[in-house]
């Protein structure tokens, strides 16, 4: 009699599994139970078939099912963490994409200028950094920005006397110039005789002699003579980074590597060999990053992904190729159809020479690789688009995603280029609150504000336009972000700089989410809060969503990859 109740029994849950997998095939994961479920929130999903929600179950580290409370409750189970949120807004972890990832780990550890906004700061910086090196020892930061002590730029002589003992070499905030003190120079063999390198300015005083500054490929000069960091401190540049990344709610990083254009194309491949697999295997990793490499280098990354694939592990996705069409507005070398304003004999620096990156770009498309190229000025922009659209009849229809970084300044018609050309501007908003009386100053008011920063007419021509910080050159902050581009007010100013290109909250979380994962051919794995794809999720300090998208002004709460919090602990929210 008992066997014949147990047989029953069993035959009765058989027989319903059966039934409810036949009604509904689709659900045949949903019978696993969650390992957490997130209930009571307020979750945007980024996904257009359920755009909100506010329940969410996770399993294995990926999503069960997004809904209501009730439609969830099935898949609670012994084991199930329940997180009530109370209300809590909960979005897409960010994608940050652009970054120079161990460059601002490193810069983390060195002479941070970024925050200096006097003359009397940054000299007052390396000043204190004196103090606790020794004889002979380098002194490496950077992130100064001129604009911010009236537009001079600085001189080895600010500096000589209290360094007389060590090289100095500061970047400036957007990697295309930087300051050497006079021993630097030395050690590098630069003299009043010596002439400008392809695609680079000694920049000289009226004597002729060097005056610190170096431009672009003109800083090769100096970096070649600095002592590589050690492998330990590139390993802990990218933990320091990737924890600061987190804290900020940033879960995935398209990185670029070393963040200043001519640098050796080695580097990139070093920081992938030594820094990446080594925290990929250690089990170190804690966000996703997805890696571009120096486009003169494509054949490598070709043998690379036909040896090891496109994705290594859930954390190293191997992206693309990136190269250098100019420089930028900052250092007078983002490369314009007209003068400088403030310089009328020059139009900037056509970075790499159009037939061989021509070239390099064709031969890498047709190898199958993403292909990113930096261009800033309008006539940089327009060469870019002009290549992408012979390579692409070159080579044939496919879906490619070229890629132009920042396009920043576009003359009228450029943006509905980028939307029939099928070409992603991966912009940084955050830029522009530097920027605005900069490209006022170096362009002229008009023209200025005719073509810079145009996020509302590249998304109005069907751009998959992607945000990102371009860290350690600005901060990595995507809310910070968000906020910029929804009210474009720069630095100092009380209103916003050309409001008709201002974006919704909506628009600029996309583009930091779903439109970052598409950008860089993550879009099945990331981007969105829906089914199936990795449990990647932020939650924000406010309760109210009507509040955010009018005011986008909030903070990270909490950080989730993979379903597990990473930060700020694994008890406290």
């Amino acid at each position: 009699m008992k066997i014949y109740v147990l047989a029953s029994a069993i035959v009765v849950l058989l027989l319903s599994i059966f039934l409810r997998y036949r009604l509904n095939p689709n659900r045949g994961l949903d019978i696993a139970v969650a390992d957490l479920l997130v209930t009571n929130a307020f979750i945007y999903t980024g996904d257009r078939s359920l755009p909100y929600a506010d329940s969410m179950a996770i399993r294995n580290g990926r999503i069960l099912r997004v809904g209501n409370y009730s439609s969830l409750q099935e898949l609670e189970g012994h084991g199930t963490e329940k997180l009530n949120l109370d209300g809590k807004v909960v979005v897409p972890g960010f994608i940050d994409s652009h970054v120079h990832l161990i460059s601002g780990g490193l810069l983390m550890a060195q002479v941070e200028l970024r925050a200096g906004d006097t003359k009397d700061e940054f000299i007052g910086k390396v000043k204190a950094a004196v103090k606790s090196k020794k004889h002979g020892s380098w002194i490496v930061g950077g992130g100064w920005n001129n604009d911010l002590w009236g537009g001079e730029l600085p001189m080895a002589s600010w500096i000589d006397d209290i360094t007389p003992h060590n090289p100095v070499w500061l970047s400036r905030m957007d990697g295309h110039m930087g300051l050497a003190n006079s021993l630097a120079l030395r050690i590098a063999g630069i003299t009043h005789d010596m002439k400008d390198p392809q695609g680079g300015t000694i920049v000289r005083t009226s004597n002729e002699d060097p005056t610190g500054l170096l431009i672009d490929s003109a800083m090769d000069l100096v970096l070649a003579s600095i002592p590589e960091v050690s492998t330990d401190e590139r390993r802990e540049a990218l933990l320091r980074a990737s924890s600061y990344a987190l804290e900020n709610g940033v879960t995935t990083v398209v990185d670029f590597g070393r963040y200043f254009p001519g640098s050796s194309t080695e580097l990139s491949w070093k920081d992938y060999t030594d820094v990446y697999q080594w925290a990929d295997s250690s089990k170190n990793m804690m966000i996703r990053v997805c890696l571009f490499f120096p486009m003169e280098t494509w054949s490598r990354l070709v043998d690379l992904m036909h040896t090891r694939g496109r994705v290594l592990s859930q954390w190293i996705y191997l992206g693309g190729v990136k190269a250098f069409a100019d420089g930028s507005l900052g250092s007078n070398s983002a490369l314009f159809y007209e003068s400088y304003a403030d310089d009328p004999e020059n139009y900037g620096l056509n970075v790499t020479d159009l037939d061989i990156l021509f070239n390099m770009t064709a031969a890498s498309d047709n190898s199958g690789l993403q292909v990113a190229i930096h261009a800033i000025g309008d006539r940089a922009n327009d060469l870019i688009l002009d290549v992408y659209k012979s390579v692409a009849s070159t080579n044939g229809m496919r879906d490619r995603r070229f890629r132009v970084e920042h396009a920043q300044h576009l003359k009228p018609g450029t943006p509905a280029r980028f939307g029939v050309q099928k070409i992603v501007p991966s912009v940084q908003p955050e830029h522009l609150l530097y920027d605005a009386d900069s490209a006022i100053k170096k362009l002229g008011e008009g023209r200025a504000e005719k073509e810079s920063y145009l996020f509302r007419s590249l998304l109005s021509s069907n751009a998959e336009l992607a945000f990102g910080s371009d860290w350690p050159v600005a901060d990595i902050d995507p809310l910070c972000s968000i906020k910029t581009a929804m009210k474009r007010i720069p630095l100092k100013w009380e209103a916003s700089w050309i409001p008709s290109e201002c974006l919704t909250v909506i628009d600029a979380l996309d583009s930091h989410t779903i439109s970052a994962a598409r950008a860089c051919f993550l879009d099945h794995d990331i981007g969105s809060l829906s089914p199936g794809k990795l449990a990647d999720f932020v939650i924000l300090s406010t309760d109210s969503w009507d509040t955010f998208t009018k005011e986008a002004s909030t903070h990270v709460e909490a950080t989730y990859v993979g379903g597990i919090k990473a930060y700020p602990s694994k008890d406290v929210i």
